[in-house]
């Protein structure tokens, strides 16, 4: 977020400097008389002006090597003409035509000195700026004045100035100042823009970071509410959201809680008068009693699923302590290992994490019982563990069918199963994998899951390691 603020404040920036070039190059074309060349035509007055008084000091034949002294210290080539055009020192050289402008015609008798003061035809334009092309040059002429000791009366001349280019000369354009004022332009806007571009990214980080973490389902966010704009309001809005949400699924989860926990005396009192209904009845009532202990199995294994998915969802203030990871994959493999499946455990005997044991134990428990039903028999199921970072991470693969793309985060959902374990033979009640994923929040972990290639089925719990005393 604030790459792109900045992006903008820069590409902001760099449309102005286009602007900005676009009315220099239009000034440029014009002629000398724009704001930005009156320096350079200033300078060429002047340094015009010194070498016609340094000519009547200098013998004629050695005009040619004045000029070219003034040419090698200024980035430029200087000549000297008269006013009528022709060449008086400096390289033969063949200007445009448009720098030495016509004299006007001579007045009538007896006006000769109206209009202007001392001998000779009215002035003309003090200084003219052209360019030519094959080759590009530019071109200017300045009209200046030689000092009556030059000769019987004041004469003027001009002293053409022939340029390569304005734009990389330093005559015309230093660009010094120019880089120094758009940095500092760049550094002042930054210094006003960051400020505001850092409070909002920060503000708008922490509702991300919130929002997340309320879709997780973990409500305890909290956002400061130190603004009193819209973005104060909004964090204000999902401190009340978070607030109302906790209150809703923690009620929700409670009443569950509360439902199986009175379910199970009937169930277990149901039971009981199975037991001895089936002792007491004939043989032909013995299929009818088999079936109804059946359905009070199922309905006994769905609310002992129902307390443990309500103790693990209401566990988010467990109290934390080191649990050796070894040790309770190893007591998990003992309680769901069966005869007909192979398990390959793989796990560090030094590892251990930061959990609570019992919400430890369940998960490894649930993830290995769902490999061992889905894909006991068409493979071996291979536990493992290893450090990342301030992490350890338990594999649980198989090489069973895998589970449709579409349905990976369906599947830690509670009583969502796949198409293909709804049958009571073949599935449990979907809440095995929901159940894993309330103990890792409550022990500050998380559940991934996601398929194998070429074929199988990979869960992964994410938990804090023990750090080092």
């Amino acid at each position: 977020m604030t790459r792109k603020i900045l992006l903008v404040a820069f590409l902001n920036l760099a449309l102005l400097l286009t602007i900005f070039y676009v009315v220099a190059r239009l000034q440029f074309r014009v002629d000398l008389s724009s704001f930005l060349l009156a320096p350079a035509r200033d300078r060429m007055v002047s340094v015009s002006h010194i070498v016609a008084m340094e000519l009547p000091n200098v013998p004629r034949e050695r005009w040619d090597t004045l000029l070219a002294q003034y040419s090698s210290t200024y980035p430029a080539e200087l000549f000297l003409f008269d006013r009528d055009g022709a060449e008086l020192a400096g390289k033969p050289v063949q200007p445009p035509e448009r720098l030495f402008p016509r004299r006007p015609p001579p007045p009538p008798d007896g006006e000769e000195n109206r209009g202007h003061h001392g001998p000779g035809p009215p002035p003309f334009p003090f200084i003219n700026f052209e360019q030519t092309q094959n080759p590009n040059y530019y071109w200017a002429s300045v009209r200046v004045p030689v000092p009556p000791e030059f000769g019987e009366r004041p004469m003027d001349v001009r002293v053409v100035w022939r340029f390569n280019s304005i734009w990389t000369n330093s005559f015309f354009f230093d660009y010094k100042p120019w880089l120094f004022t758009v940095i500092l332009i760049a550094i002042v806007s930054v210094a006003c823009w960051l400020p505001l571009i850092r409070s909002l990214t920060r503000t708008l980080s922490a509702m991300t970071t919130a929002t997340v973490q309320i879709a997780e389902g973990r409500f305890e966010v909290q956002l400061p509410v130190n603004r009193y704009d819209e973005l104060g309001r909004l964090s204000e809005s999902i401190n009340q959201m978070a607030h109302r949400l906790s209150g809703y699924v923690s009620g929700q989860r409670r009443f569950l809680g509360d439902i199986a926990h009175e379910l199970c005396a009937p169930v277990a009192r149901i039971q009981m008068s199975l037991g001895i209904l089936e002792q007491r009845s004939t043989e032909t009532m013995q299929h009818y009693v088999s079936t109804i202990d059946e359905e009070v199995q199922h309905m006994s294994s769905l609310v002992n699923e129902l307390l443990s998915f309500s103790k693990a969802s209401l566990g988010a203030s467990a109290a934390l302590e080191p649990v050796n990871l070894a040790e309770t994959v190893s007591r998990a493999v003992e309680r769901e290992r069966t005869a007909e499946v192979n398990i390959h455990v793989e796990v560090p005997a030094s590892l251990s994490v930061s959990a609570q044991p019992d919400y430890l134990f369940r998960s490894v428990s649930n993830v290995l019982r769902n490999a061992i039903r889905y894909a006991g028999t068409d493979g071996p199921i291979e536990i493992s563990a290893r450090q990342v970072d301030t992490q350890a991470v338990i594999s649980v693969a198989d090489h069973g069918p895998g589970v449709p793309a579409a349905e990976l985060e369906e599947i830690l959902k509670p009583f969502y199963r796949p198409e293909g374990a709804r049958q009571r033979e073949t599935g449990g009640v979907g809440l095995g994998l929901a159940i894993v994923r309330s103990c890792m929040e409550a022990c500050g972990g998380t559940v991934i899951c996601r398929n194998r290639e070429p074929k199988g089925f990979l869960v992964e719990l994410r938990i804090p390691i023990q750090p080092a005393v």
